[in-house]
């Protein structure tokens, strides 16, 4: 990582996490526990790689990231904001009448949200379509797409997996959240994907393991994905749903249950005990 410390990317994914924990909080609903699974991802992946402009949004040469697991909005949300696409006062706004912050991202009404998502599977159709048109453009723009490892479960992931890897569309990567909980409990026991790595590798895909809450692994991975040629790259992350949060990590409950505000202030409060553990407040 040339740009950003390990240090600052931590202050940066914690902020995330704040942002995720606020918004669902002020909304009274929300998904925290996998939005907090993936902070440290989003923060590597915008502070670091994303060739994105805040002050132009819709720039068409921009990298894209599609959220197919759109539940975790209020992760991306935090990140969008900490990169200036809008004000971090808007997350309190979650999910209220009005506000242009939704439970699931709205590509026509926030900025800095390049698809639209929230029906599990459907996103990663999306990217792919994204990833072949940039070819087809002969643009060097690269499309990402964070998947939560129970849409696994959805048939048209594989048929978009499929597809992508016959196209040879190596300015595609995904990102398998692999946190091992889904709304109704561990994946392997409602419907299992396992073994993820090797479907991924069976359907022609260039695949990285890592732990998705080491930056030096996520950002190695990343810069795999964009040497890598001829196949599109899957990057599976074991991750920590609820993860920054003790008493929610690796809890199935916060997948889809906002805190109240004594869980809120706990939550905020160890968080922000680790921003000045990184030299922040």
């Amino acid at each position: 990582m040339d740009s950003l410390s390990n240090q600052q990317l931590s202050v940066i994914a914690a902020k995330i996490r704040m942002a995720a924990i606020d918004g669902t909080y002020h909304a009274r609903s929300g998904h925290p526990g996998g939005s907090l699974s993936i902070a440290d991802t989003l923060a590597v992946l915008y502070f670091v790689h994303m060739r994105v402009d805040p002050e132009n949004p819709k720039w068409e040469d921009r990298d894209r990231l599609v959220l197919s697991k759109g539940h975790t909005a209020p992760a991306l949300y935090g990140t969008l904001a900490m990169r200036g696409f809008f004000p971090m006062e808007d997350i309190a706004t979650l999910r209220h009448i009005g506000s242009h912050l939704q439970g699931h991202p709205d590509m026509k009404g926030t900025p800095g949200v390049d698809m639209s998502t929230g029906s599990l599977g459907q996103g990663i159709s999306a990217a792919v379509g994204m990833a072949l048109a940039a070819k087809i453009d002969g643009s060097e723009r690269r499309i990402y797409a964070i998947l939560g490892d129970g849409e696994l479960e959805e048939g048209q992931v594989w048929e978009a997996a499929m597809f992508a890897a016959h196209k040879k569309l190596d300015n595609l990567c995904l990102i398998i959240d692999n946190n091992n909980l889904q709304i109704d409990g561990s994946i392997d026991e409602v419907n299992s994907p396992y073994p993820i790595p090797e479907k991924f590798v069976a359907f022609g895909f260039n695949v990285v393991e890592i732990n998705g809450h080491n930056f030096y692994e996520i950002d190695m991975a990343l810069n795999s994905s964009k040497i890598y040629k001829g196949k599109p790259t899957a990057i599976i992350q074991k991750s920590i749903k609820g993860k920054g949060v003790s008493f929610m990590e690796n809890k199935v409950d916060w997948h889809g249950t906002a805190p109240n505000k004594e869980q809120h202030d706990q939550a905020m409060q160890e968080l922000s005990d680790q921003l000045k553990q990184f030299g922040e407040l």
